[in-house]
């Protein structure tokens, strides 16, 4: 390629280059546009994205379309993952630069903001806001949302309210915020409105699921005289005295104290109030059931007397079932004595004291019925002519 020597070098170059497109003398003028709003934003202070350039110990350089890159501390982006050059940063101005200083900017600053605008979106939305535990003060904590600060009181720290702390540093939690000034900047957030709504739901759950009959495990609550208090899965169930043992209720019950895990049966269920009917008997065989099937209804048995009193004449079957005479079962020779044996007959159990009741009486009308027959069946059958003939004769006599 020849060059022409009357014409400079560098005019022959621009010969060679294409003419500038509309578009991209647009675009340049677009991109010169954008950096004169990216900098009316910054000097309005407002907040403002810009792109990583440099990072050293100290700060964060980055673009803000002007010769001399602004700089952001380093510090500030402590509780984030350190930004590499290429990463673009939220910031807002903290410092105009001038002659060899650089413009400071602060991405903490604008966080916050963002922040504040976030907090107020979720207060107006009243939803669900997550964050982390930054610091343990008196009366509560300090609470991180996006870079906001927040403070939670004890009281709205957990279910029930608390009196001593029970978080940890970075703890991270769920909460709503129950008081904004965005004025003053002061925001206040409650766990324990979570937690109170995860606990209803999960208590409606439990109450859909079970049903009567169920066997299921608890926590003694509270032992009073009419009975025990059992909480099953954060509910309130109580066990009343009748249901605690089928003998002797009331000393069964000094046996339990609060704290005590508990087996036992769910007796029924009140989902609307949320509470539970529970016992404990149930889950053994009724002592009746277990006598019926042993001893058999007017089925004889031979007793000896251990006590008489004005209840009735109590004999001892065996260590754990007794029977009682009732001074209306007593036979013809009235009360019994201490250590007389009697023969009897089984005409109840009692449901209360589970006693077999005893008749003598009626034992001797058995016998003396079986005595009669038994005499009857002996005796000779008479003709109609034997009848005849004893009347006759009586009449003669006569």
């Amino acid at each position: 390629m020849e060059i022409n020597e009357t014409q400079p070098i560098e005019d022959q170059d621009n010969e060679n280059k294409p003419a500038p497109r509309p578009e991209d003398e647009m675009s340049m003028a677009d991109l010169l546009k954008a950096e004169t709003e990216v900098s009316e934003k910054i000097y309005s202070r407002d907040m403002v994205t810009v792109k990583v350039i440099q990072v050293n110990q100290e700060f964060v350089f980055v673009d803000i379309g002007e010769k001399k890159e602004a700089v952001i501390p380093l510090a500030e982006f402590q509780d984030e993952k350190t930004p590499e050059p290429g990463d673009e940063v939220m910031a807002v101005l903290e410092k105009k630069g001038g002659e060899g200083r650089n413009t400071i900017m602060s991405h903490r600053r604008a966080r916050e903001r963002a922040a504040l605008d976030m907090v107020r979106k979720m207060y107006e939305a009243k939803e669900r806001v997550k964050g982390k535990v930054t610091e343990i003060v008196k009366g509560g904590y300090i609470v991180d949302i996006s870079g906001m600060r927040a403070f939670m009181p004890l009281s709205l720290s957990e279910l029930g309210g608390a009196h001593k702390h029970y978080l940890p540093p970075s703890a991270k939690v769920k909460f709503y915020i129950t008081d904004f000034n965005e004025k003053d900047r002061k925001v206040v957030v409650s766990r324990r409105q979570v937690l109170e709504e995860d606990e209803k739901e999960r208590r409606g759950q439990v109450l859909a699921e079970i049903v009567p009959g169920n066997v299921v495990r608890g926590v003694v609550s509270k032992v009073t005289e009419e009975g025990i208090s059992v909480r099953f899965q954060g509910i309130e169930g109580f066990v009343r005295l009748s249901d605690v043992t089928w003998r002797a209720p009331e000393a069964a019950l000094k046996s339990y104290k609060r704290g005590q895990r508990v087996k036992c049966k769910v007796l029924a269920v009140d989902k609307e109030g949320e509470k539970l009917a529970f016992g404990f008997k149930q889950l053994t065989p009724n002592p009746v059931d277990m006598l019926k099937r042993k001893f058999a209804y007017r089925g004889h048995l031979k007793v000896k007397i251990a006590s008489v009193s004005p209840e009735g004449a109590l004999a001892k079957i065996s260590e754990q079932v007794e029977a009682l005479v009732i001074p209306e079962e007593y036979g013809a020779e009235g009360a019994p004595k201490e250590g007389q044996e009697l023969n009897t007959i089984i005409i109840g159990i009692n449901s209360t004291t589970f006693r077999l009741t005893l008749s003598v009486k009626r034992c001797e009308e058995v016998e003396d019925r079986k005595r009669m027959a038994q005499y009857l069946k002996g005796s000779p059958s008479l003709t109609l002519g034997q009848i005849l003939l004893e009347n006759s004769e009586d009449e003669g006599e006569l």
